[in-house]
């Protein structure tokens, strides 16, 4: 009882509360939400790729202090070949380094980065098709859930009435107590039906709230939604619309496109590539031998030829999964395809049970009235009445959930078609 109180107290401040509509649930999300604000900066990430790989192309410049005491006359015999002689010195000075032509292989690598980069942008996109999707599933089932605590309240307080009509007519001997009995009884059950409905609600509006990316619920109050209009077109146009649309496929497409841009470089890492060099600076103190200056320029053509067969099994190894990225690119238009279908016969199955759901809620309503007539002129029995209390009840739950289920697959539709981003 004290949480049935407390809930119906809350449904009195949220029927004071701020209108909450779908669009504006929708844009708290947008914003709030961790999972779309990590695909965006995911995104906003990966673009910086293209710039590290193109960095490669471009001029490096350091500079040098250096002080070294040495044994004099002496020189460096062992080890790799370098200058070999050894001089005591102080000195500062500069290292430029520029690579002329590596035959493409940098250009390549950035075309990986960047088809990458707009593959995260496609996945950021995805991820907020995704949380608009989940927020709409969420708010048409607190929608759901309100309208079934109203249906099951006016089951109750219509109950509670002939309870208390049945309960005058035994008092009057015009009216059995088995009449009571059952009366109470449906009673009963439409108490422990607002229950449930009551506690389906508090769920939705729950889900709802994280669906918004927000920690605690708010005070609001839903603002109702109107039917969307009937699918138009056919469905092989709308399988086709959504394979040109849809950000998931947009972004394995991009990534396919990196893998080969990514064995092209493979490919040309093979190839040789030239690098120019230059360095200068000044001495301080130093041995007698040597000038005060330093300078010096070089060029080096760095001709691959045998490296244990590194290249060609990186080649091979790229080459593959290119071939994966294009079937996994595949394997996602089928599923595309198929997933669409399905949400097009799910959608318009929904609008016809729309409409059937309609003519059971008036058959219901039509016989309970009649039963209602014919237990008050006393040609009915209570089980007669209930029951048909029972069949409008269900009948009431049942267009509500057909309604929700129509707009959500209606929506289903247009996120499987590629139109929400």
């Amino acid at each position: 009882m004290l949480a049935a109180a407390a809930f119906h107290t809350a449904l009195a401040v949220a029927a004071s509360a701020e209108i909450l509509t779908l669009a504006e649930a929708e844009s708290i999300a947008i914003r709030n939400h961790p999972r779309v604000a990590a695909a965006r900066l995911n995104a906003e990430a990966s673009r910086e790729a293209e710039k590290q790989v193109k960095s490669n192309l471009r001029p490096t410049l350091s500079t040098n202090f250096t002080g070294a005491v040495a044994d004099h006359n002496t020189v460096i015999g062992a080890g790799q070949l370098q200058t070999s002689a050894l001089f005591s010195r102080t000195a500062g000075g500069i290292n430029i380094s520029q690579t002329i032509y590596d035959f493409g292989r940098t250009s390549s690598l950035a075309a990986a980065a960047r088809s990458r980069a707009s593959a995260q942008s496609e996945t950021a996109n995805a991820v907020r098709a995704e949380i608009l999707l989940q927020v709409r599933q969420a708010y048409y089932g607190a929608l759901l859930g309100r309208a079934q605590v109203r249906i099951a309240k006016e089951t109750v307080d219509t109950r509670r009435l002939i309870v208390k009509q049945i309960s005058a007519l035994v008092s009057s001997n015009l009216r059995s107590t088995l009449d009571s009995s059952f009366a109470e009884l449906s009673l009963a059950e439409g108490e422990l039906a607002l229950d449930g409905a009551e506690n389906e609600y508090r769920t939705a509006r729950v889900q709802l709230t994280a669906a918004m990316g927000r920690n605690q619920e708010s005070e609001f109050e839903l603002n109702e939604e109107p039917l969307p209009a009937e699918l138009q077109g056919t469905l092989d146009a709308a399988v086709a619309e959504a394979l040109r649309n849809r950000p998931e496929l947009a972004a394995l497409r991009l990534q396919e496109e990196a893998a080969r841009s990514f064995a092209d470089s493979e490919r040309r890492q093979a190839l040789p590539s030239l690098t120019a060099t230059g360095v200068g600076g000044a001495l301080g103190f130093r041995d007698p031998r040597l000038d005060r200056t330093y300078s010096s320029f070089g060029m080096n053509l760095n001709i691959p030829i045998l490296n244990g067969n590194l290249f060609s099994s990186r080649r091979h190894e790229a080459d593959i999964r290119a071939l994966v990225a294009a079937q996994e690119t595949r394997d996602l238009e089928l599923r595309i395809s198929r997933d669409l279908r399905a949400a097009w016969i799910d959608a318009t199955n929904a609008l016809h049970r729309l409409a059937v759901a309609a003519k059971v809620v008036e058959h219901a309503t039509r016989t309970m009235r009649l039963a209602q007539t014919r237990y008050d002129l006393g040609l009915a029995t209570i089980v007669e009445l209930t029951q048909a209390q029972l069949s409008r009840t269900s009948a009431d739950f049942a267009s509500a959930a057909a309604r929700y289920e129509y707009m959500l697959k209606r929506f289903t539709v247009d996120y499987q078609s590629g139109l929400i981003r």
